[in-house]
């Protein structure tokens, strides 16, 4: 059962490979979804500063019934935060908000702040690894258990092995049938960085790409569990968004096999050109 299976990160600390995503769930409502998905089976419950709901998320940890150290919770530094102070400060008001004495990864939510993102040049190599030696001290307090970071491109990857002494976890990056970052996973996979695909029924828009709905059709499985199963399958970790246990459970029921074949017909499968309502979102408007 996927709810039960884990990758062991590069510091040998195991994360499900399934989570749940909270992105767009509203603060007073987040606690309702987790605890409902703990109750499932999920295990992995992801945040960040800019969702604005790590408070519910933090509380229904606390109050889910489940211990605290069988679950794996996530939260991100927020992308404008590129000084020490600013992050180390972001990292210690994280843990106040939810509540909690520690989290099981923290990660830098974008090299770039959102305005800048696909506006500018600069990514911010040196605010980069401030914000990472934030994180690394934070790992070294305690406070993290794993540290790594999010939408991050080869170049700027490679600027925090250059310059910093832990090597990422994760990078938690946009893919799907579709949009796969290839360079930016073959080189994450040659340096033992876990990657993490979010939004991986494309904002769920997946059904919209063609050949999509006709490869679920042929497994008798929806859009949704295909898209997830394939990222799975390329040895990521799967990040679905959703508020609905219906959907939830539908998301977890992926214990099927994608053929070597249909894989690379999937592979093969060209992308969107646009996200629908969801385009306006720096993060969907093109190549970060």
């Amino acid at each position: 059962m996927i709810l039960e299976e884990t990758y062991t990160l590069n510091n040998g600390v195991a994360i499900p490979k399934l989570a749940l995503g909270t992105w767009l769930i509203d603060d007073a409502q987040v606690g309702e979804a987790v605890r409902a998905a703990v109750e499932i089976g999920y295990r992995h419950i992801d945040t960040a500063q800019a969702y604005a709901n790590e408070r519910g998320v933090g509380e229904a940890v606390r109050s889910c019934g489940v211990a605290r150290e069988d679950l794996f919770v996530v939260s991100k530094v927020a992308a404008e935060h590129k000084t020490y102070q600013e992050a180390a400060a972001g990292i210690d008001r994280t843990l106040a908000t939810m509540g909690l004495d520690y989290l099981d990864m923290m990660i830098i939510y974008s090299p770039q702040p959102w305005v800048e993102v696909n506006q500018s040049s600069d990514r911010h190599f040196q605010g980069n690894v401030e914000a990472y030696r934030a994180l690394e001290d934070a790992l070294s307090a305690g406070k993290l258990r794993a540290i790594g970071v999010s939408n991050f491109l080869v170049d700027d990857l490679q600027n925090i092995l250059d310059s910093c002494s832990v090597v990422p976890a994760v990078n938690q990056v946009l893919a799907h049938v579709g949009n796969v970052p290839v360079e930016v996973a073959q080189f994450c996979a040659n340096h033992g960085i876990a990657v993490e695909a979010y939004s991986p029924i494309a904002h769920g828009e997946a059904g919209r790409i063609e050949g999509v709905a006709e490869m679920a059709a042929k497994y008798g499985v929806s859009v949704a569990q295909l898209c997830i199963r394939y990222v799975l399958q390329l040895g990521m970790i799967a990040l679905p968004k959703t508020a609905n246990p219906v959907r939830m459970k539908e998301n977890a029921s992926v214990d099927f096999q994608i053929s070597d074949e249909d894989m690379a017909v999937l592979n093969g499968i060209a992308g969107l050109p646009d996200y629908g309502a969801s385009s306006f979102f720096p993060v969907f408007g093109g190549k970060l």
